[in-house]
């Protein structure tokens, strides 16, 4: 039986921008953060440019990009804006994610089923600029199957039904993130999966041997306040070893 890839851990920095601009100045510093979580163990830092720029700024993006050695996955929306942006940086990845101006935090997946004529020469460009492009979906089939059809080498499941459910209903939601990680490998593409999770809720989502990467930030960030967000890292990462050597 062949043993599941390593899985990566993806720290998401986003909420650490939001506190030092609740104050305005430089601190605390997103690139700092960045700094500890590779050395506490993250694979790649994250990093979600919103339109409204309530957290991340676009100076942040290129010092990220100037100062981090690990791989950088730009979170942005699916807009002219932002794909300047991102062909102008290259960062290692783009991962497109729906943006309301109105939310607090990303709300579901993109529809790439129903979006498809504006998603796919986007893909394209990203793509052919050599960046990874991943898109953040709900674990739902005909997602995927769209997914594959535009192009996109990487699918990012949406794991806040499941962080946020409770019993019958969270193996419930548990079970189509499986389903689709499964899926995922079927149609070859490298599968992901982020949103919510916690020290609680990722032992079983790291334990599904199709995935290859998990993205974290807000709780990381939360949790860094009480131990330290080396601390916390190094512990989300041995969650998830255990997890995937069980």
């Amino acid at each position: 039986m062949t043993a599941p890839p390593f899985l990566r851990l993806g720290v998401n920095i986003d909420h650490v921008a939001t506190i030092r601009n609740a104050r305005g100045g430089a601190f605390p510093d997103p690139i700092r953060a960045a700094q500890l979580a590779v050395q506490a163990g993250a694979d790649g830092i994250t990093a979600h440019l919103r339109e409204d720029r309530r957290h991340i700024s676009d100076g942040d993006i290129a010092r990220l990009r100037a100062e981090i050695a690990k791989p950088l996955n730009l979170e942005m929306a699916a807009t002219e804006e932002m794909v300047a942006i991102a062909l102008k940086h290259k960062p290692h990845a783009c991962c497109l994610v729906p943006e309301r101006r109105e939310e607090r935090t990303t709300e579901g997946g993109l529809d790439v089923a129903g979006g498809r004529a504006h998603l796919e020469p986007i893909v394209r460009r990203l793509v052919g600029a050599g960046i990874r492009v991943s898109l953040f979906v709900e674990p739902d089939s005909g997602q995927l199957a769209a997914a594959k059809a535009i192009g996109a080498p990487v699918v990012e499941l949406h794991t806040g039904a499941y962080c946020e459910a409770q019993g019958a209903a969270q193996a419930a939601q548990l079970a189509r993130i499986e389903a689709a990680a499964a899926q995922a490998a079927r149609l070859g593409l490298e599968c992901h999966a982020g949103h919510g999770l916690a020290y609680e809720s990722v032992g079983p989502v790291a334990a599904i041997p199709t995935l290859v990467e998990l993205n974290i930030g807000h709780f990381l960030v939360g949790e860094a306040i009480f131990v330290g967000f080396e601390v916390a890292i190094r512990r989300m990462r041995q969650r998830m070893d255990e997890a995937r050597r069980r």
